[in-house]
């Protein structure tokens, strides 16, 4: 099996990221503007954004991401990491992609001290099987109020 390599986004990295961005909102059955797309990025590549973009290069090629917000919370002293966005091309699913990643998030929280690395699915997404791996559910319900 070939290595996954798990690093920042450069600016390189955007076409292929665009690629799997269309696929996680397909996935969602979202449907976005360019422009929210282009300012995803652009504060993903931003070192004063809160918003980092992480990805998992395979065989050369990115594969899979993870798009989070750092943010201070009123439980810590230490950043809180929101993973907002994840996905790894679904043809290549169940090579250890994903755990990769998570695992990569997980040494870069313990590296850096954040108080902890959290996010939201839905109940019915398969890779809720990883998931369940890689960490604990709550009893949490999330609530949106839509403007």
């Amino acid at each position: 099996m070939s290595e996954v390599i798990v690093r920042e986004a450069v600016a390189e990295d955007y076409a292929q990221w665009r690629i799997l961005w269309e696929g996680y909102n397909s996935f969602y059955a979202a449907t976005l503007e360019d422009a929210i797309t282009q300012h995803t990025w652009d504060r993903a590549l931003n070192p004063a954004s809160p918003v980092l973009c992480r990805v998992a290069q395979y065989e050369g090629k990115v594969v899979g991401f993870a798009l989070c917000v750092l943010h201070e919370g009123t439980y810590h002293m230490s950043p809180v990491c929101y993973l907002e966005d994840f996905f790894v091309d679904a043809n290549l699913r169940g090579r250890g992609i994903g755990h990769a990643v998570l695992s990569a998030l997980r040494k870069e929280a313990q590296e850096k001290g954040w108080a902890k690395v959290y996010w939201f699915t839905r109940e019915t997404n398969p890779a809720r099987k990883l998931y369940d791996k890689e960490a604990a559910t709550d009893d949490f319900v999330r609530y949106t109020m839509k403007m």
